[in-house]
């Protein structure tokens, strides 16, 4: 009896090996049939777009957070790898000219500074360098560039400039307090554009003020744009027009003199035949790209901060550009409840540090539930009309920090689905900081762009910091920095549905009430529906 069950024990542990491996062969005939078919389908796909060019591509339907983060990155990776390989090409439009000495005593160059601790290359500072209109481009550790027109430190070792460029193994990118300097290609005169430029406006210079801070340049003539190219060519960071005459100085001389109301005055300076001696005291000023020492100084909070300060926004409102404009005037770093790497390579310190570890001046949240909101002593709050950061968090998650999504992304479904969650988290967001936050300053994103220094100021203040007057200058003439998506797109339709526009009006109506009921400012004009 026990040998028939042993066989067909046996029999039945045999069959169930075969069906086993029949299933696996199965599965896997299916899957070489499957991708026999997506190959035709994509042959027949791309046969079928040659012969119709111009229809769109289907919208790509609304992804996860995780799966959107890894297709934008592997996007960037092939973007950033093919202009890598178009940069090899052009190296050679730059001549490298030595390494030299950069630190607290010696700048070597004394223009804009642009940081990306992850994909720094020679090429790509010398590019930025020449776009801005600067004729040296200097890397340092590796992932620092820096820009200027003159050179003005001591030649070090050139073995001393070891470090190699964090995006391209092999390139020379300065050393520690070592800076590898090229010449980059020059242009002709006039053609240089500056992102860093700033119109002060026309000012009086008093009685007082001394002349010797002025440096008059050589030439019958100038423009505006040949002042400020000649300014900048001598490490001068303030540009003065009088009539046809062009003078330099350093930032304290602004200090001197006073502001006018009267913008016809400059005008009239400006004739060839002046009527009275008094129209030789006014100047229409400049701030030329050229940074002052003291603004690229940023640094950790000296003693560890007894109280968190959060600086909150919902995505979309600024936070980045806010925290640029604090780091600037106030020389400390800002930190983040978030670790947003782009951010660090792009030169935010403090995106590392642990958020609570009280050496940053603010904290960046997008947070807004109430055990989160409390975890702070006090909080920013910086609102923007709900249209703009919507259409702004949309532009970033579709292509990056400085991107524009396309007209595919604007009339897909995913455009539709995300307002429908974000607009709602709007509201939420601003009225969860009005509840729970236990000291609150709001600011308003436009009243930033308007009137940014006295903004500044309040905010500063708010800190328990200053500004002194100096980095308040720097913080004035460098004011979008590298964070600022460059040109401008505007659409050639509206984004926003009838349906959309209602639901966000009483989102708006909703906030100003609230906001009122706290006894603050309601919301700016332009917010409010019509």
């Amino acid at each position: 009896m026990a040998k028939p069950f042993y066989r067909l024990q046996h029999f039945l542990r045999r069959a169930q090996l075969l069906l086993f491996f029949l299933g696996v062969a199965y599965i896997m005939a299916g899957s070489v049939l499957l991708l026999q078919r997506s190959s035709v389908l994509t042959f027949q796909r791309e046969t079928d777009t040659a012969a119709l060019p111009s229809l769109p591509a289907p919208p790509r339907p609304l992804e996860l957070p995780a799966a959107r983060w890894l297709y934008r990155r592997n996007v960037i990776q092939k973007s950033s790898s093919e202009h890598n390989l178009s940069h090899k090409k052009d190296r050679q439009k730059g001549t490298y000219i030595g390494c030299f000495i950069n630190n607290e005593t010696e700048h070597a160059l004394g223009g804009t500074i642009l940081y990306d601790f992850r994909k720094m290359t020679s090429a790509l500072c010398q590019d930025t360098c020449s776009e801005s209109g600067f004729r040296y481009a200097g890397l340092e550790y590796g992932a620092e560039c820096h820009c200027g027109n003159r050179v003005c430190a001591h030649r070090a070792r050139g073995e001393d400039c070891n470090l190699d460029c964090r995006g391209e193994k092999g390139s020379r990118c300065g050393g520690v307090g070592r800076m590898s300097v090229y010449r980059v290609e020059d242009r002709l005169p006039g053609q240089r554009r500056y992102r860093t430029v700033h119109y002060h406006g026309c000012y009086k210079k008093s009685q007082n003020s001394t002349a010797g801070f002025l440096n008059q340049t050589s030439g019958p003539t100038h423009t505006p744009q040949q002042c400020i190219e000649t300014c900048t060519d001598q490490d001068l960071p303030l540009a003065l027009l009088r009539g046809q005459d062009c003078f330099c100085s350093h930032a304290p001389f602004l200090f001197t003199i006073q502001m006018s109301e009267q913008e016809y005055m400059c005008e009239r300076s400006n004739q060839t035949n002046h009527t009275s001696p008094y129209d030789l005291d006014y100047y229409w000023v400049y701030s030329t790209p050229v940074l002052d020492a003291t603004c690229k100084e940023r640094r950790f909070m000296p003693q560890k901060s007894s109280t968190l300060v959060a600086l909150s926004s919902f995505p979309g409102a600024g936070n980045t550009w806010l925290r640029h404009l604090i780091e600037l005037a106030t020389g400390f770093y800002t930190g983040s409840y978030y670790f947003d790497g782009s951010l660090y390579n792009k030169g935010f310190k403090g995106e590392k540090d642990y958020w609570q570890s009280g050496r940053v001046i603010c904290v960046k949240t997008h947070e807004s539930g109430q055990r989160e909101i409390e975890m702070f002593d006090s909080a920013i709050l910086l609102m923007r009309n709900p249209y703009r950061s919507l259409m702004a968090e949309f532009n970033r998650k579709c292509a990056g920090h400085l991107g524009y999504a396309s007209d595919v992304h604007w009339r897909s479904k995913e455009w539709s689905e995300f307002v429908d969650s974000y607009s709602s988290w709007w509201v939420s967001h601003a009225l969860a900081w009005l509840r729970f936050a236990h000291r609150l300053l709001v600011v308003h994103f436009e009243n930033l762009q308007e009137d940014l220094a006295p903004q500044l100021k309040t905010i500063t203040a708010f800190l328990n910091t200053s500004i002194p007057e100096e980095r308040l200058l720097c913080t004035k003439s460098n004011r979008d920095g590298h964070f600022k998506r460059s040109g401008s797109r505007s659409l050639t339709f509206d984004p926003f549905t009838p349906e959309m526009r209602a639901r966000i009006d009483e989102y708006i109506r909703t906030v100003d009430s609230a906001l009122r009921d706290r006894n603050l400012d309601g919301l700016p004009q332009e917010y409010m529906p019509r």
